[in-house]
């Protein structure tokens, strides 16, 4: 065989390998598009209200509870048609990883797995007749119904939080946070005498995961990427505070762990407090309980989560603080074929009586599992065979800047480089959209070699208002 005719052998394999390898990872819907009934003409029919991690974990377990049965059909409503993943949102303050790749595709996701998805905002339940009323008073049946609607911010009553900080809540306020932080830099570029305190000042509350996440991303912002392109502005001049009311930041972790979280903050120069109350925000400083006060004009607000305001005209039983009454098979009190997950859910803790189960997404995940095989067995009147729910955790990943992170997994607990790795593939892993999971493993790598390209894309409004 000559060379050539070798060559074009090699070719085609490699062709014949690319078509495999593309079909491995596009797998084709359950349902091709003219042989899918309409989610009314199934004879059991499960709505999903939420496509957060609760409500997505549950109708994809459903899906492969029910792949080879063809009465069982699952209808998704969400407010938007793609999945967060959220421990990956603090990078996009810093642009280690763009918002766009950690917004996976949850439609596509739901059709591949074979159930529906409409993006509605839902505005009540009607138990009497088996229906969830949706924005236009659309009207969308069930025989089982899940309530996954998740949580929003909890201000705790503090006056000037709502109107003067930005908060954590999506994709949106990560790239809000990370656009105020260049703002700043732009408006401090163009000043001439003295610099205000507060423009350069950037104040995080609450020293969970996410508030200490936040601050170390500011942190990488302003050093690792924007202080070479504004050249005229000293990185050190810029003023990072965390504020926490509690003793200690990262509580949920051992307290090794919170001393080497401690010291890396120290290490970034952020500056914690703790045992400090937030009493008021205005729109130049924060004022501390005890007459203590810190100018800034940055505040992000990461301090309290609570269950979605929505659940309040649903009609459905509910805790004003910790949300959906449940019993220990997440089924709504009272009601034989409505469930609730998440974090707009009051989960009874089976560990430790008259708690109840922490909103986060480790559970939110658990829960949908859980939740799905109970709400199939109820469907098919098999409900001696429920399951209680038992929260199990397996452990907390907090990352403090691409080269550190502190880790807890099963008992382990470790800190460093080599943590920060383990984050980033343990979290790279559970990524579900196989374009997310390349763009985003793409995003690290780029940012290993070359610092991002750092930029405000500011909205047309903003544009169109400027005549030059």
């Amino acid at each position: 065989m000559n060379k050539l005719a070798r060559g074009g052998l090699f070719l085609g394999g490699a062709a014949l390998g690319a078509m495999a390898l593309r079909r491995l990872l596009n797998p084709p819907p359950r349902y091709a598009p003219w042989e899918k009934p309409r989610y009314r003409d199934f004879e059991k029919k499960v709505l999903i209200v939420g496509g957060g991690f609760a409500g997505y974990t549950a109708a994809k377990r459903l899906c492969e509870l029910v792949r080879d049965r063809d009465d069982v059909g699952i209808l998704v409503l969400a407010r938007e048609n793609y999945f967060t993943f959220w421990p990956i949102v603090p990078e996009i303050v810093s642009s280690d990883v763009d918002a766009h790749n950690v917004a996976q595709p949850l439609r596509r996701a739901l059709i591949t797995a074979g159930a529906s998805f409409r993006r509605a905002k839902v505005r009540k339940v009607a138990p009497e007749r088996n229906v969830v009323v949706a924005d236009g008073d659309i009207e969308f049946p069930y025989d089982q119904l899940i309530v996954a609607v998740g949580g929003q911010p909890n201000f705790f009553g503090i006056p000037g939080v709502e109107e003067h900080a930005l908060s954590m809540r999506g994709l949106s306020d990560a790239e809000q946070i990370r656009n105020q932080v260049i703002e700043r830099f732009e408006e401090v570029s163009l000043i001439r005498g003295e610099i205000p305190e507060s423009k350069l000042t950037f104040v995080v509350i609450g020293g969970g995961a996410t508030g200490v996440e936040v601050a170390s991303q500011i942190h990488t912002l302003v050093h690792e990427h924007l202080a070479s392109d504004y050249p005229n502005i000293d990185p050190n001049r810029v003023r990072i505070y965390l504020v926490e009311a509690l003793p200690e930041i990262l509580q949920e972790l051992d307290p090794a762990l919170r001393r080497a979280a401690r010291n890396r903050l120290y290490l970034q120069r952020i500056e914690v407090l703790t045992d400090t109350l937030a009493e008021e925000v205005t729109a130049d400083r924060v004022r501390l309980k005890g007459g203590g006060e810190i100018l800034s004009e940055n505040v992000i607000w990461t301090a309290g989560n609570r269950p979605n305001a929505v659940i309040q005209s649903l009609g459905l039983p509910y805790d004003e603080k910790n949300g959906i009454k449940v019993d220990e098979y997440l089924r709504v009190e009272g009601c034989r074929n409505i469930w609730a997950i998440g974090d707009c859910a009051a989960i009874p803790d089976v560990r430790e009586e008259g708690k109840v189960v922490p909103p986060n997404a480790q559970a939110a995940v658990q829960e949908g599992k859980t939740v799905a095989r109970n709400v199939l067995a109820t469907l098919d009147g098999r409900e001696d065979v429920l399951e209680k729910f038992e929260y199990k955790p397996l452990g907390q990943l907090v990352e403090l800047g691409g080269d550190f992170a502190v880790n807890e997994v099963m008992g382990v607990r470790f800190s460093g480089f080599l943590a920060a790795l383990f984050w980033r593939l343990a979290y790279l892993v559970r990524l579900t959209s196989p374009q997310s999971k390349a763009r985003v493993a793409a995003d690290w790598i780029v940012g290993f070699f070359l610092r991002p390209a750092v930029t405000q894309v500011r909205g047309a409004r903003n544009e169109s208002d400027d005549p030059t």
